[in-house]
């Protein structure tokens, strides 16, 4: 198919006739998504970024072999990521529109940016679908949220999952639940590494060398999260494996329960869904 003659982005297509791809924004999720994108089998021919900065663009070249191009040339492919800041997305849209042809498919990463505020600034024809990775998405072991907008049916949804499928991942949800899912898995990561800092610093107040309870702490994580998908059951009932009455983890539980850790967590996952839609 000659370059004057776009393919169309709504459907899976096999290896040699994917849709081209650009990237508007390729800060740290959006390069979370350019190469989750060239892990699912895209070529760096076919995937080019937009950024502002000369360095960045050379960054992005050495890292994935990927080119930088024009915002106007970027919005004439034929599937766009948007992956900017919410508070940046009306400016970039204002100046992609007019170079945004029918037929095309937008890709939003940006948290708490509706479908339809999307759509809204686009041209007619354009599908619409929403997304939101998280950060473990750069080495493959990510999750991400997808959810239908405007003018997406199961074909546009299903190029999505596929492009991102090398991230990770990929949950299809109802865009009302968007919020929340950024709370958990978009924020997640934060909380998590928040968790591991503490118990590192922890290790070495009990008289570990750093390094050492960096990597017991690391390698615990990382353990008992492959450990709780392997075996597909509640996080309850393995806590319970580990906990023997009046043991050591006993003792320690006691004290995350009576410094309020369960009850934090909740807090902070309904702050950002809540900030998610403000952002809105």
């Amino acid at each position: 198919m000659s370059a004057e003659q776009p393919r169309p982005a709504g459907s899976p297509s096999g290896r040699g006739a994917r849709p081209s791809v650009a990237v508007l924004g390729v800060g740290t999720m959006g390069e979370a998504v350019l190469a989750g994108v060239l892990r699912s089998g895209w070529s760096p021919d076919d995937v080019v970024a937009v950024v502002r900065r000369d360095e960045r663009a050379a960054e992005l070249a050495d890292a994935h072999g990927v080119r930088s191009v024009p915002l106007a040339e970027g919005a004439a492919r034929d599937v766009l990521v948007v992956a900017v800041k919410p508070q940046q997305l009306d400016d970039l849209l204002a100046q992609a529109a007019p170079h945004v042809r029918a037929g095309a498919l937008v890709v939003s990463v940006a948290a708490g940016v509706t479908t339809a505020r999307l759509a809204a600034a686009l041209p007619e024809g354009v599908a619409v679908v929403r997304a939101m990775p998280n950060t473990p998405a750069l080495v493959g072991s990510g999750v991400t949220a997808v959810s239908a907008g405007p003018g997406a049916g199961e074909e546009q949804v299903a190029l999505v999952a596929e492009m991102l499928s090398g991230a990770g991942d990929v949950v299809h949800l109802p865009e009302s639940q968007q919020d929340a899912a950024t709370a958990v898995s978009g924020s997640g990561p934060a909380y998590v590494l928040h968790v591991l800092e503490a118990l590192v610093e922890a290790g070495v107040h009990a008289g570990l060398p750093r390094a050492t309870a960096a990597r017991l702490a690391t390698g615990t994580l990382a353990g008992t999260a492959a450990l709780l998908q392997e075996t597909g059951e509640h996080p309850s009932l393995l806590r319970e494996r580990v906990t023997s009455p009046g043991g050591t983890t006993a003792a320690g539980l006691r004290q995350l329960d009576e410094r309020g850790v369960r009850a934090a967590l909740l807090a902070a996952v309904e702050a950002a869904r809540a900030r998610a839609g403000e952002l809105a």
